[in-house]
């Protein structure tokens, strides 16, 4: 397969992660047990396939490649995609298609889909999302990936099987639906996003920002551009339920090395082993 950008890999108990996220410069992850995208900052040439973004906000870093996924799935032939991203920037975005059009004299087909908090994203039997109000400084989403699970109502838990079947038959729904939250992704946040979302703090696998590590990067500056700092999660360690934990999108101001240092000192533990450092 042809590499065009840079992606790291790893599994997340039956989740296979991929992508790339430094800030300033691109984020873009693909999760593909889910066929789900998540922002479009870069296109791997292998992530075209993929049939459905999550846009958390429209910052270029995170938006910049739309036009080239909507664009690629065109010349190959492949279904228009289908991209959520906050409902405020639909407007904005579907001209930044329309002048690419222009210039690029090729048709962008492509399903825009505004979504707000609160709404409900119905990928598959399996599989739903609800949109997450985020704190950045455009309007902003996060996203969670619930699987949802169907489970026997108390009440028929000591009838044998046939005579279950026989009430399901007669059209009594026998089953209760629940959900379990497999896949939070917070986008570029002041932590408190965290913090009024439990589902974060309880998904299987979250994959967070720490853009600032640095003990003189004080946390109200960094708060105001709308992010996070490494002390809001040494802040919070305690509520972290997560079998694991993805940080990235680090400021460029650090390089891997001082990365890694500033973390250890504050989380020598790296939360019991479930911090993974997208590096």
């Amino acid at each position: 397969m042809f590499e065009n950008a840079p992606v790291r890999k790893m599994t997340s108990g039956d989740l296979t992660i991929e992508g790339f996220s430094r800030a300033a410069v691109q984020s873009y992850w693909r999760v593909p047990e889910m066929k789900l995208l998540l922002d479009l900052g870069l296109q791997p040439w292998d992530f075209m396939g993929t049939p459905t973004a999550l846009v958390t906000h429209t910052h270029l870093d995170h938006v910049a490649a739309l036009p080239v996924y909507v664009s690629r799935r065109r010349m190959m032939k492949m279904d228009p995609p289908t991209i959520y991203l906050p409902e405020s920037a639909i407007g904005g975005v579907q001209q930044m298609l329309n002048s690419f059009q222009r210039l690029d004299r090729g048709r962008m087909p492509c399903e825009l889909i505004g979504v707000n908090p609160g709404d409900e994203i119905e990928l598959s039997r399996e599989l739903v999302v609800t949109p997450v109000a985020t704190k950045h400084t455009v309007t902003s989403v996060g996203y969670i990936v619930w699987q949802r699970r169907r489970k026997l109502k108390p009440e028929y838990a000591e009838l044998p099987g046939d005579k279950i079947r026989d009430i399901r038959l007669s059209g009594v729904e026998v089953t209760d639906e629940y959900r379990v939250p497999k896949l939070a992704y917070l986008g570029d946040s002041r932590p408190e996003a965290l913090d009024d979302c439990p589902a974060f703090y309880e998904a299987e696998t979250l994959i967070l920002e720490m853009t600032f590590l640095a003990p003189d990067h004080r946390r109200e500056k960094i708060h105001k551009m709308g992010h996070t700092h490494l002390d809001d999660i040494v802040a919070r360690r305690d509520q972290f339920k997560n079998k694991t934990i993805i940080a990235g999108h680090f400021s460029v101001r650090y390089n891997d090395r001082q990365i890694k240092n500033y973390v250890e000192e504050k989380l020598p533990d790296l939360l019991d082993g479930r911090l993974q450092l997208w590096l």
